[in-house]
């Protein structure tokens, strides 16, 4: 369909497959509403508002098929609150529509649905759904661009909206005639594959359906089965696991200064656990060290560590003061089952002439199950914090609204 505004001259000239009753100029905003086939000046918006989006006519592929923009409407609300619908058709006559406020994108469908809200209840329920009252309020149609098939002169729209995001039902009344509309959120990235598009206006605040980044239910859920399985596949591998002492003997410093002193081989069977040392040796006022390598005699695989024992005391100021210990301990994390054995090299200070034994006792331990509270806990840490997240998420998108389940929480 073609036409040329009468006032500003302009033409727009849009492929649609509806009659048209009214016709709002891009240009100038004048109001065109037909009467006997011809189009005849009704009305003009007071004001004419930038528009920023997707443009008149333009097509996008919504659900598989293609639909065209032949309608582009201007809403305010609350005084100040202003947000666009457009209106999509295709050449089967289906009808979407699409609501942009503040960069946040709702994808509506007209339903047959009807639903008794003149007792104004908080909660409604649709498909097995239950949404909540968010609004009741009247819009104002402040400017309009392309064909409509009804009379967008007719400015005030009665509106109420409930919501459970990311799902909208939205009933509208204007002259009597009630319409219904069922809506989702959609998300940006969407709006611009869809229309093949990179420029859209940014995003501001909370959308009213805007989904929050997790569904928290899902991801509980979730977090309980992996828990579980962690738990109960722990318990599976280790059960039957005891406590095995691989070594308990001392070591003469001065006779192994200078080679190694190499234990008798050892066999450790189930799952990966830490090899604990302890050592002990008689230090006073003085150090001794003991360089430790456990050798896997099938892979030939070695595994170094060195530890030093440290003891000294004293009287200092009218103090008595004591530094370190005369024994210590420490883990090789995560031995596998093979056999092995240990190669130790001591050492000592060569002042010390009382010091002569370094004892040594290694266990192959029970696996412990640290590790597996601490992936629980750090999963019930990261539900709290998304709770608390997701809280100040839904409180900031119902702070406009009248219905608000958190104004006395």
């Amino acid at each position: 369909m073609k036409i040329t505004c009468f006032y500003c001259n302009k033409e727009t000239d849009l492929p649609i497959h509806f009659e048209a009753k009214t016709f709002a100029c891009p240009s100038c905003g004048r109001i065109y509403i037909q009467n006997d086939g011809e189009f005849r000046f009704r009305d003009k918006f007071s004001q004419n508002y930038e528009h920023h989006g997707l443009e008149l006519g333009s097509t996008g592929i919504i659900n598989g098929k293609e639909f065209r923009i032949s309608g582009i409407l201007v809403k305010k609300a609350f005084g100040s609150f202003i947000w666009k619908e457009y209106i999509l058709h295709n050449e089967a006559l289906e009808f979407v529509f699409l609501s942009e406020a503040d960069g946040h994108w709702i994808l509506l469908e007209e339903i047959e649905d009807k639903f008794d809200i003149a007792k104004h209840s908080r909660i409604m329920e649709y498909e097995g759904m239950n949404l909540n009252l968010y609004e009741y309020y009247n819009a104002q149609i402040v400017s309009a661009l392309g064909y409509f098939d009804f009379d967008v002169s007719k400015k005030t729209v009665h509106t109420v909206e409930y919501i459970n995001p990311p799902y909208l039902i939205s009933i509208e009344k204007t002259d009597g005639v009630e319409a219904t509309f069922y809506g989702k959120h959609m998300s940006k990235s969407e709006v611009k594959k869809a229309f093949k598009v990179t420029d859209l206006p940014y995003k501001k605040g909370i959308g009213l359906v805007q989904p929050f980044l997790f569904n928290l239910k899902v991801l509980a859920v979730t977090f309980c089965i992996v828990a579980l399985l962690i738990i109960l596949s722990n318990w599976q591998l280790n059960k039957d696991r005891v406590e095995q002492m691989v070594l308990d003997t001392s070591v003469p410093i001065n006779e192994y200064t200078n080679r190694d002193f190499l234990t008798p081989s050892f066999e450790l069977k189930g799952s990966a656990a830490p090899l604990s040392i302890t050592l002990f040796s008689d230090v006073n006022n003085s150090w001794a060290n003991l360089q430790l390598t456990l050798v896997n005699e099938k892979t030939g695989e070695e595994i170094y560590a060195n530890k030093d024992i440290e003891y000294y005391h004293g009287y200092t100021d009218g103090e008595n003061w004591t530094e370190g210990s005369t024994s210590e301990e420490f883990n090789i994390c995560g031995v596998a089952a093979g056999k092995y054995h240990l190669t130790l090299t001591p050492m000592k200070a060569p002042e010390d002439m009382a010091n002569n034994v370094i004892f040594i006792k290694a266990t192959w331990s029970k696996p412990s199950g640290r590790n597996v509270w601490l992936i629980c806990i750090f999963m019930a840490v990261v539900l709290a914090v998304l709770f608390y997240f997701n809280r100040y998420f839904e409180t900031k998108r119902w702070e406009d609204s009248s219905y608000s389940p958190y104004n006395n929480q």
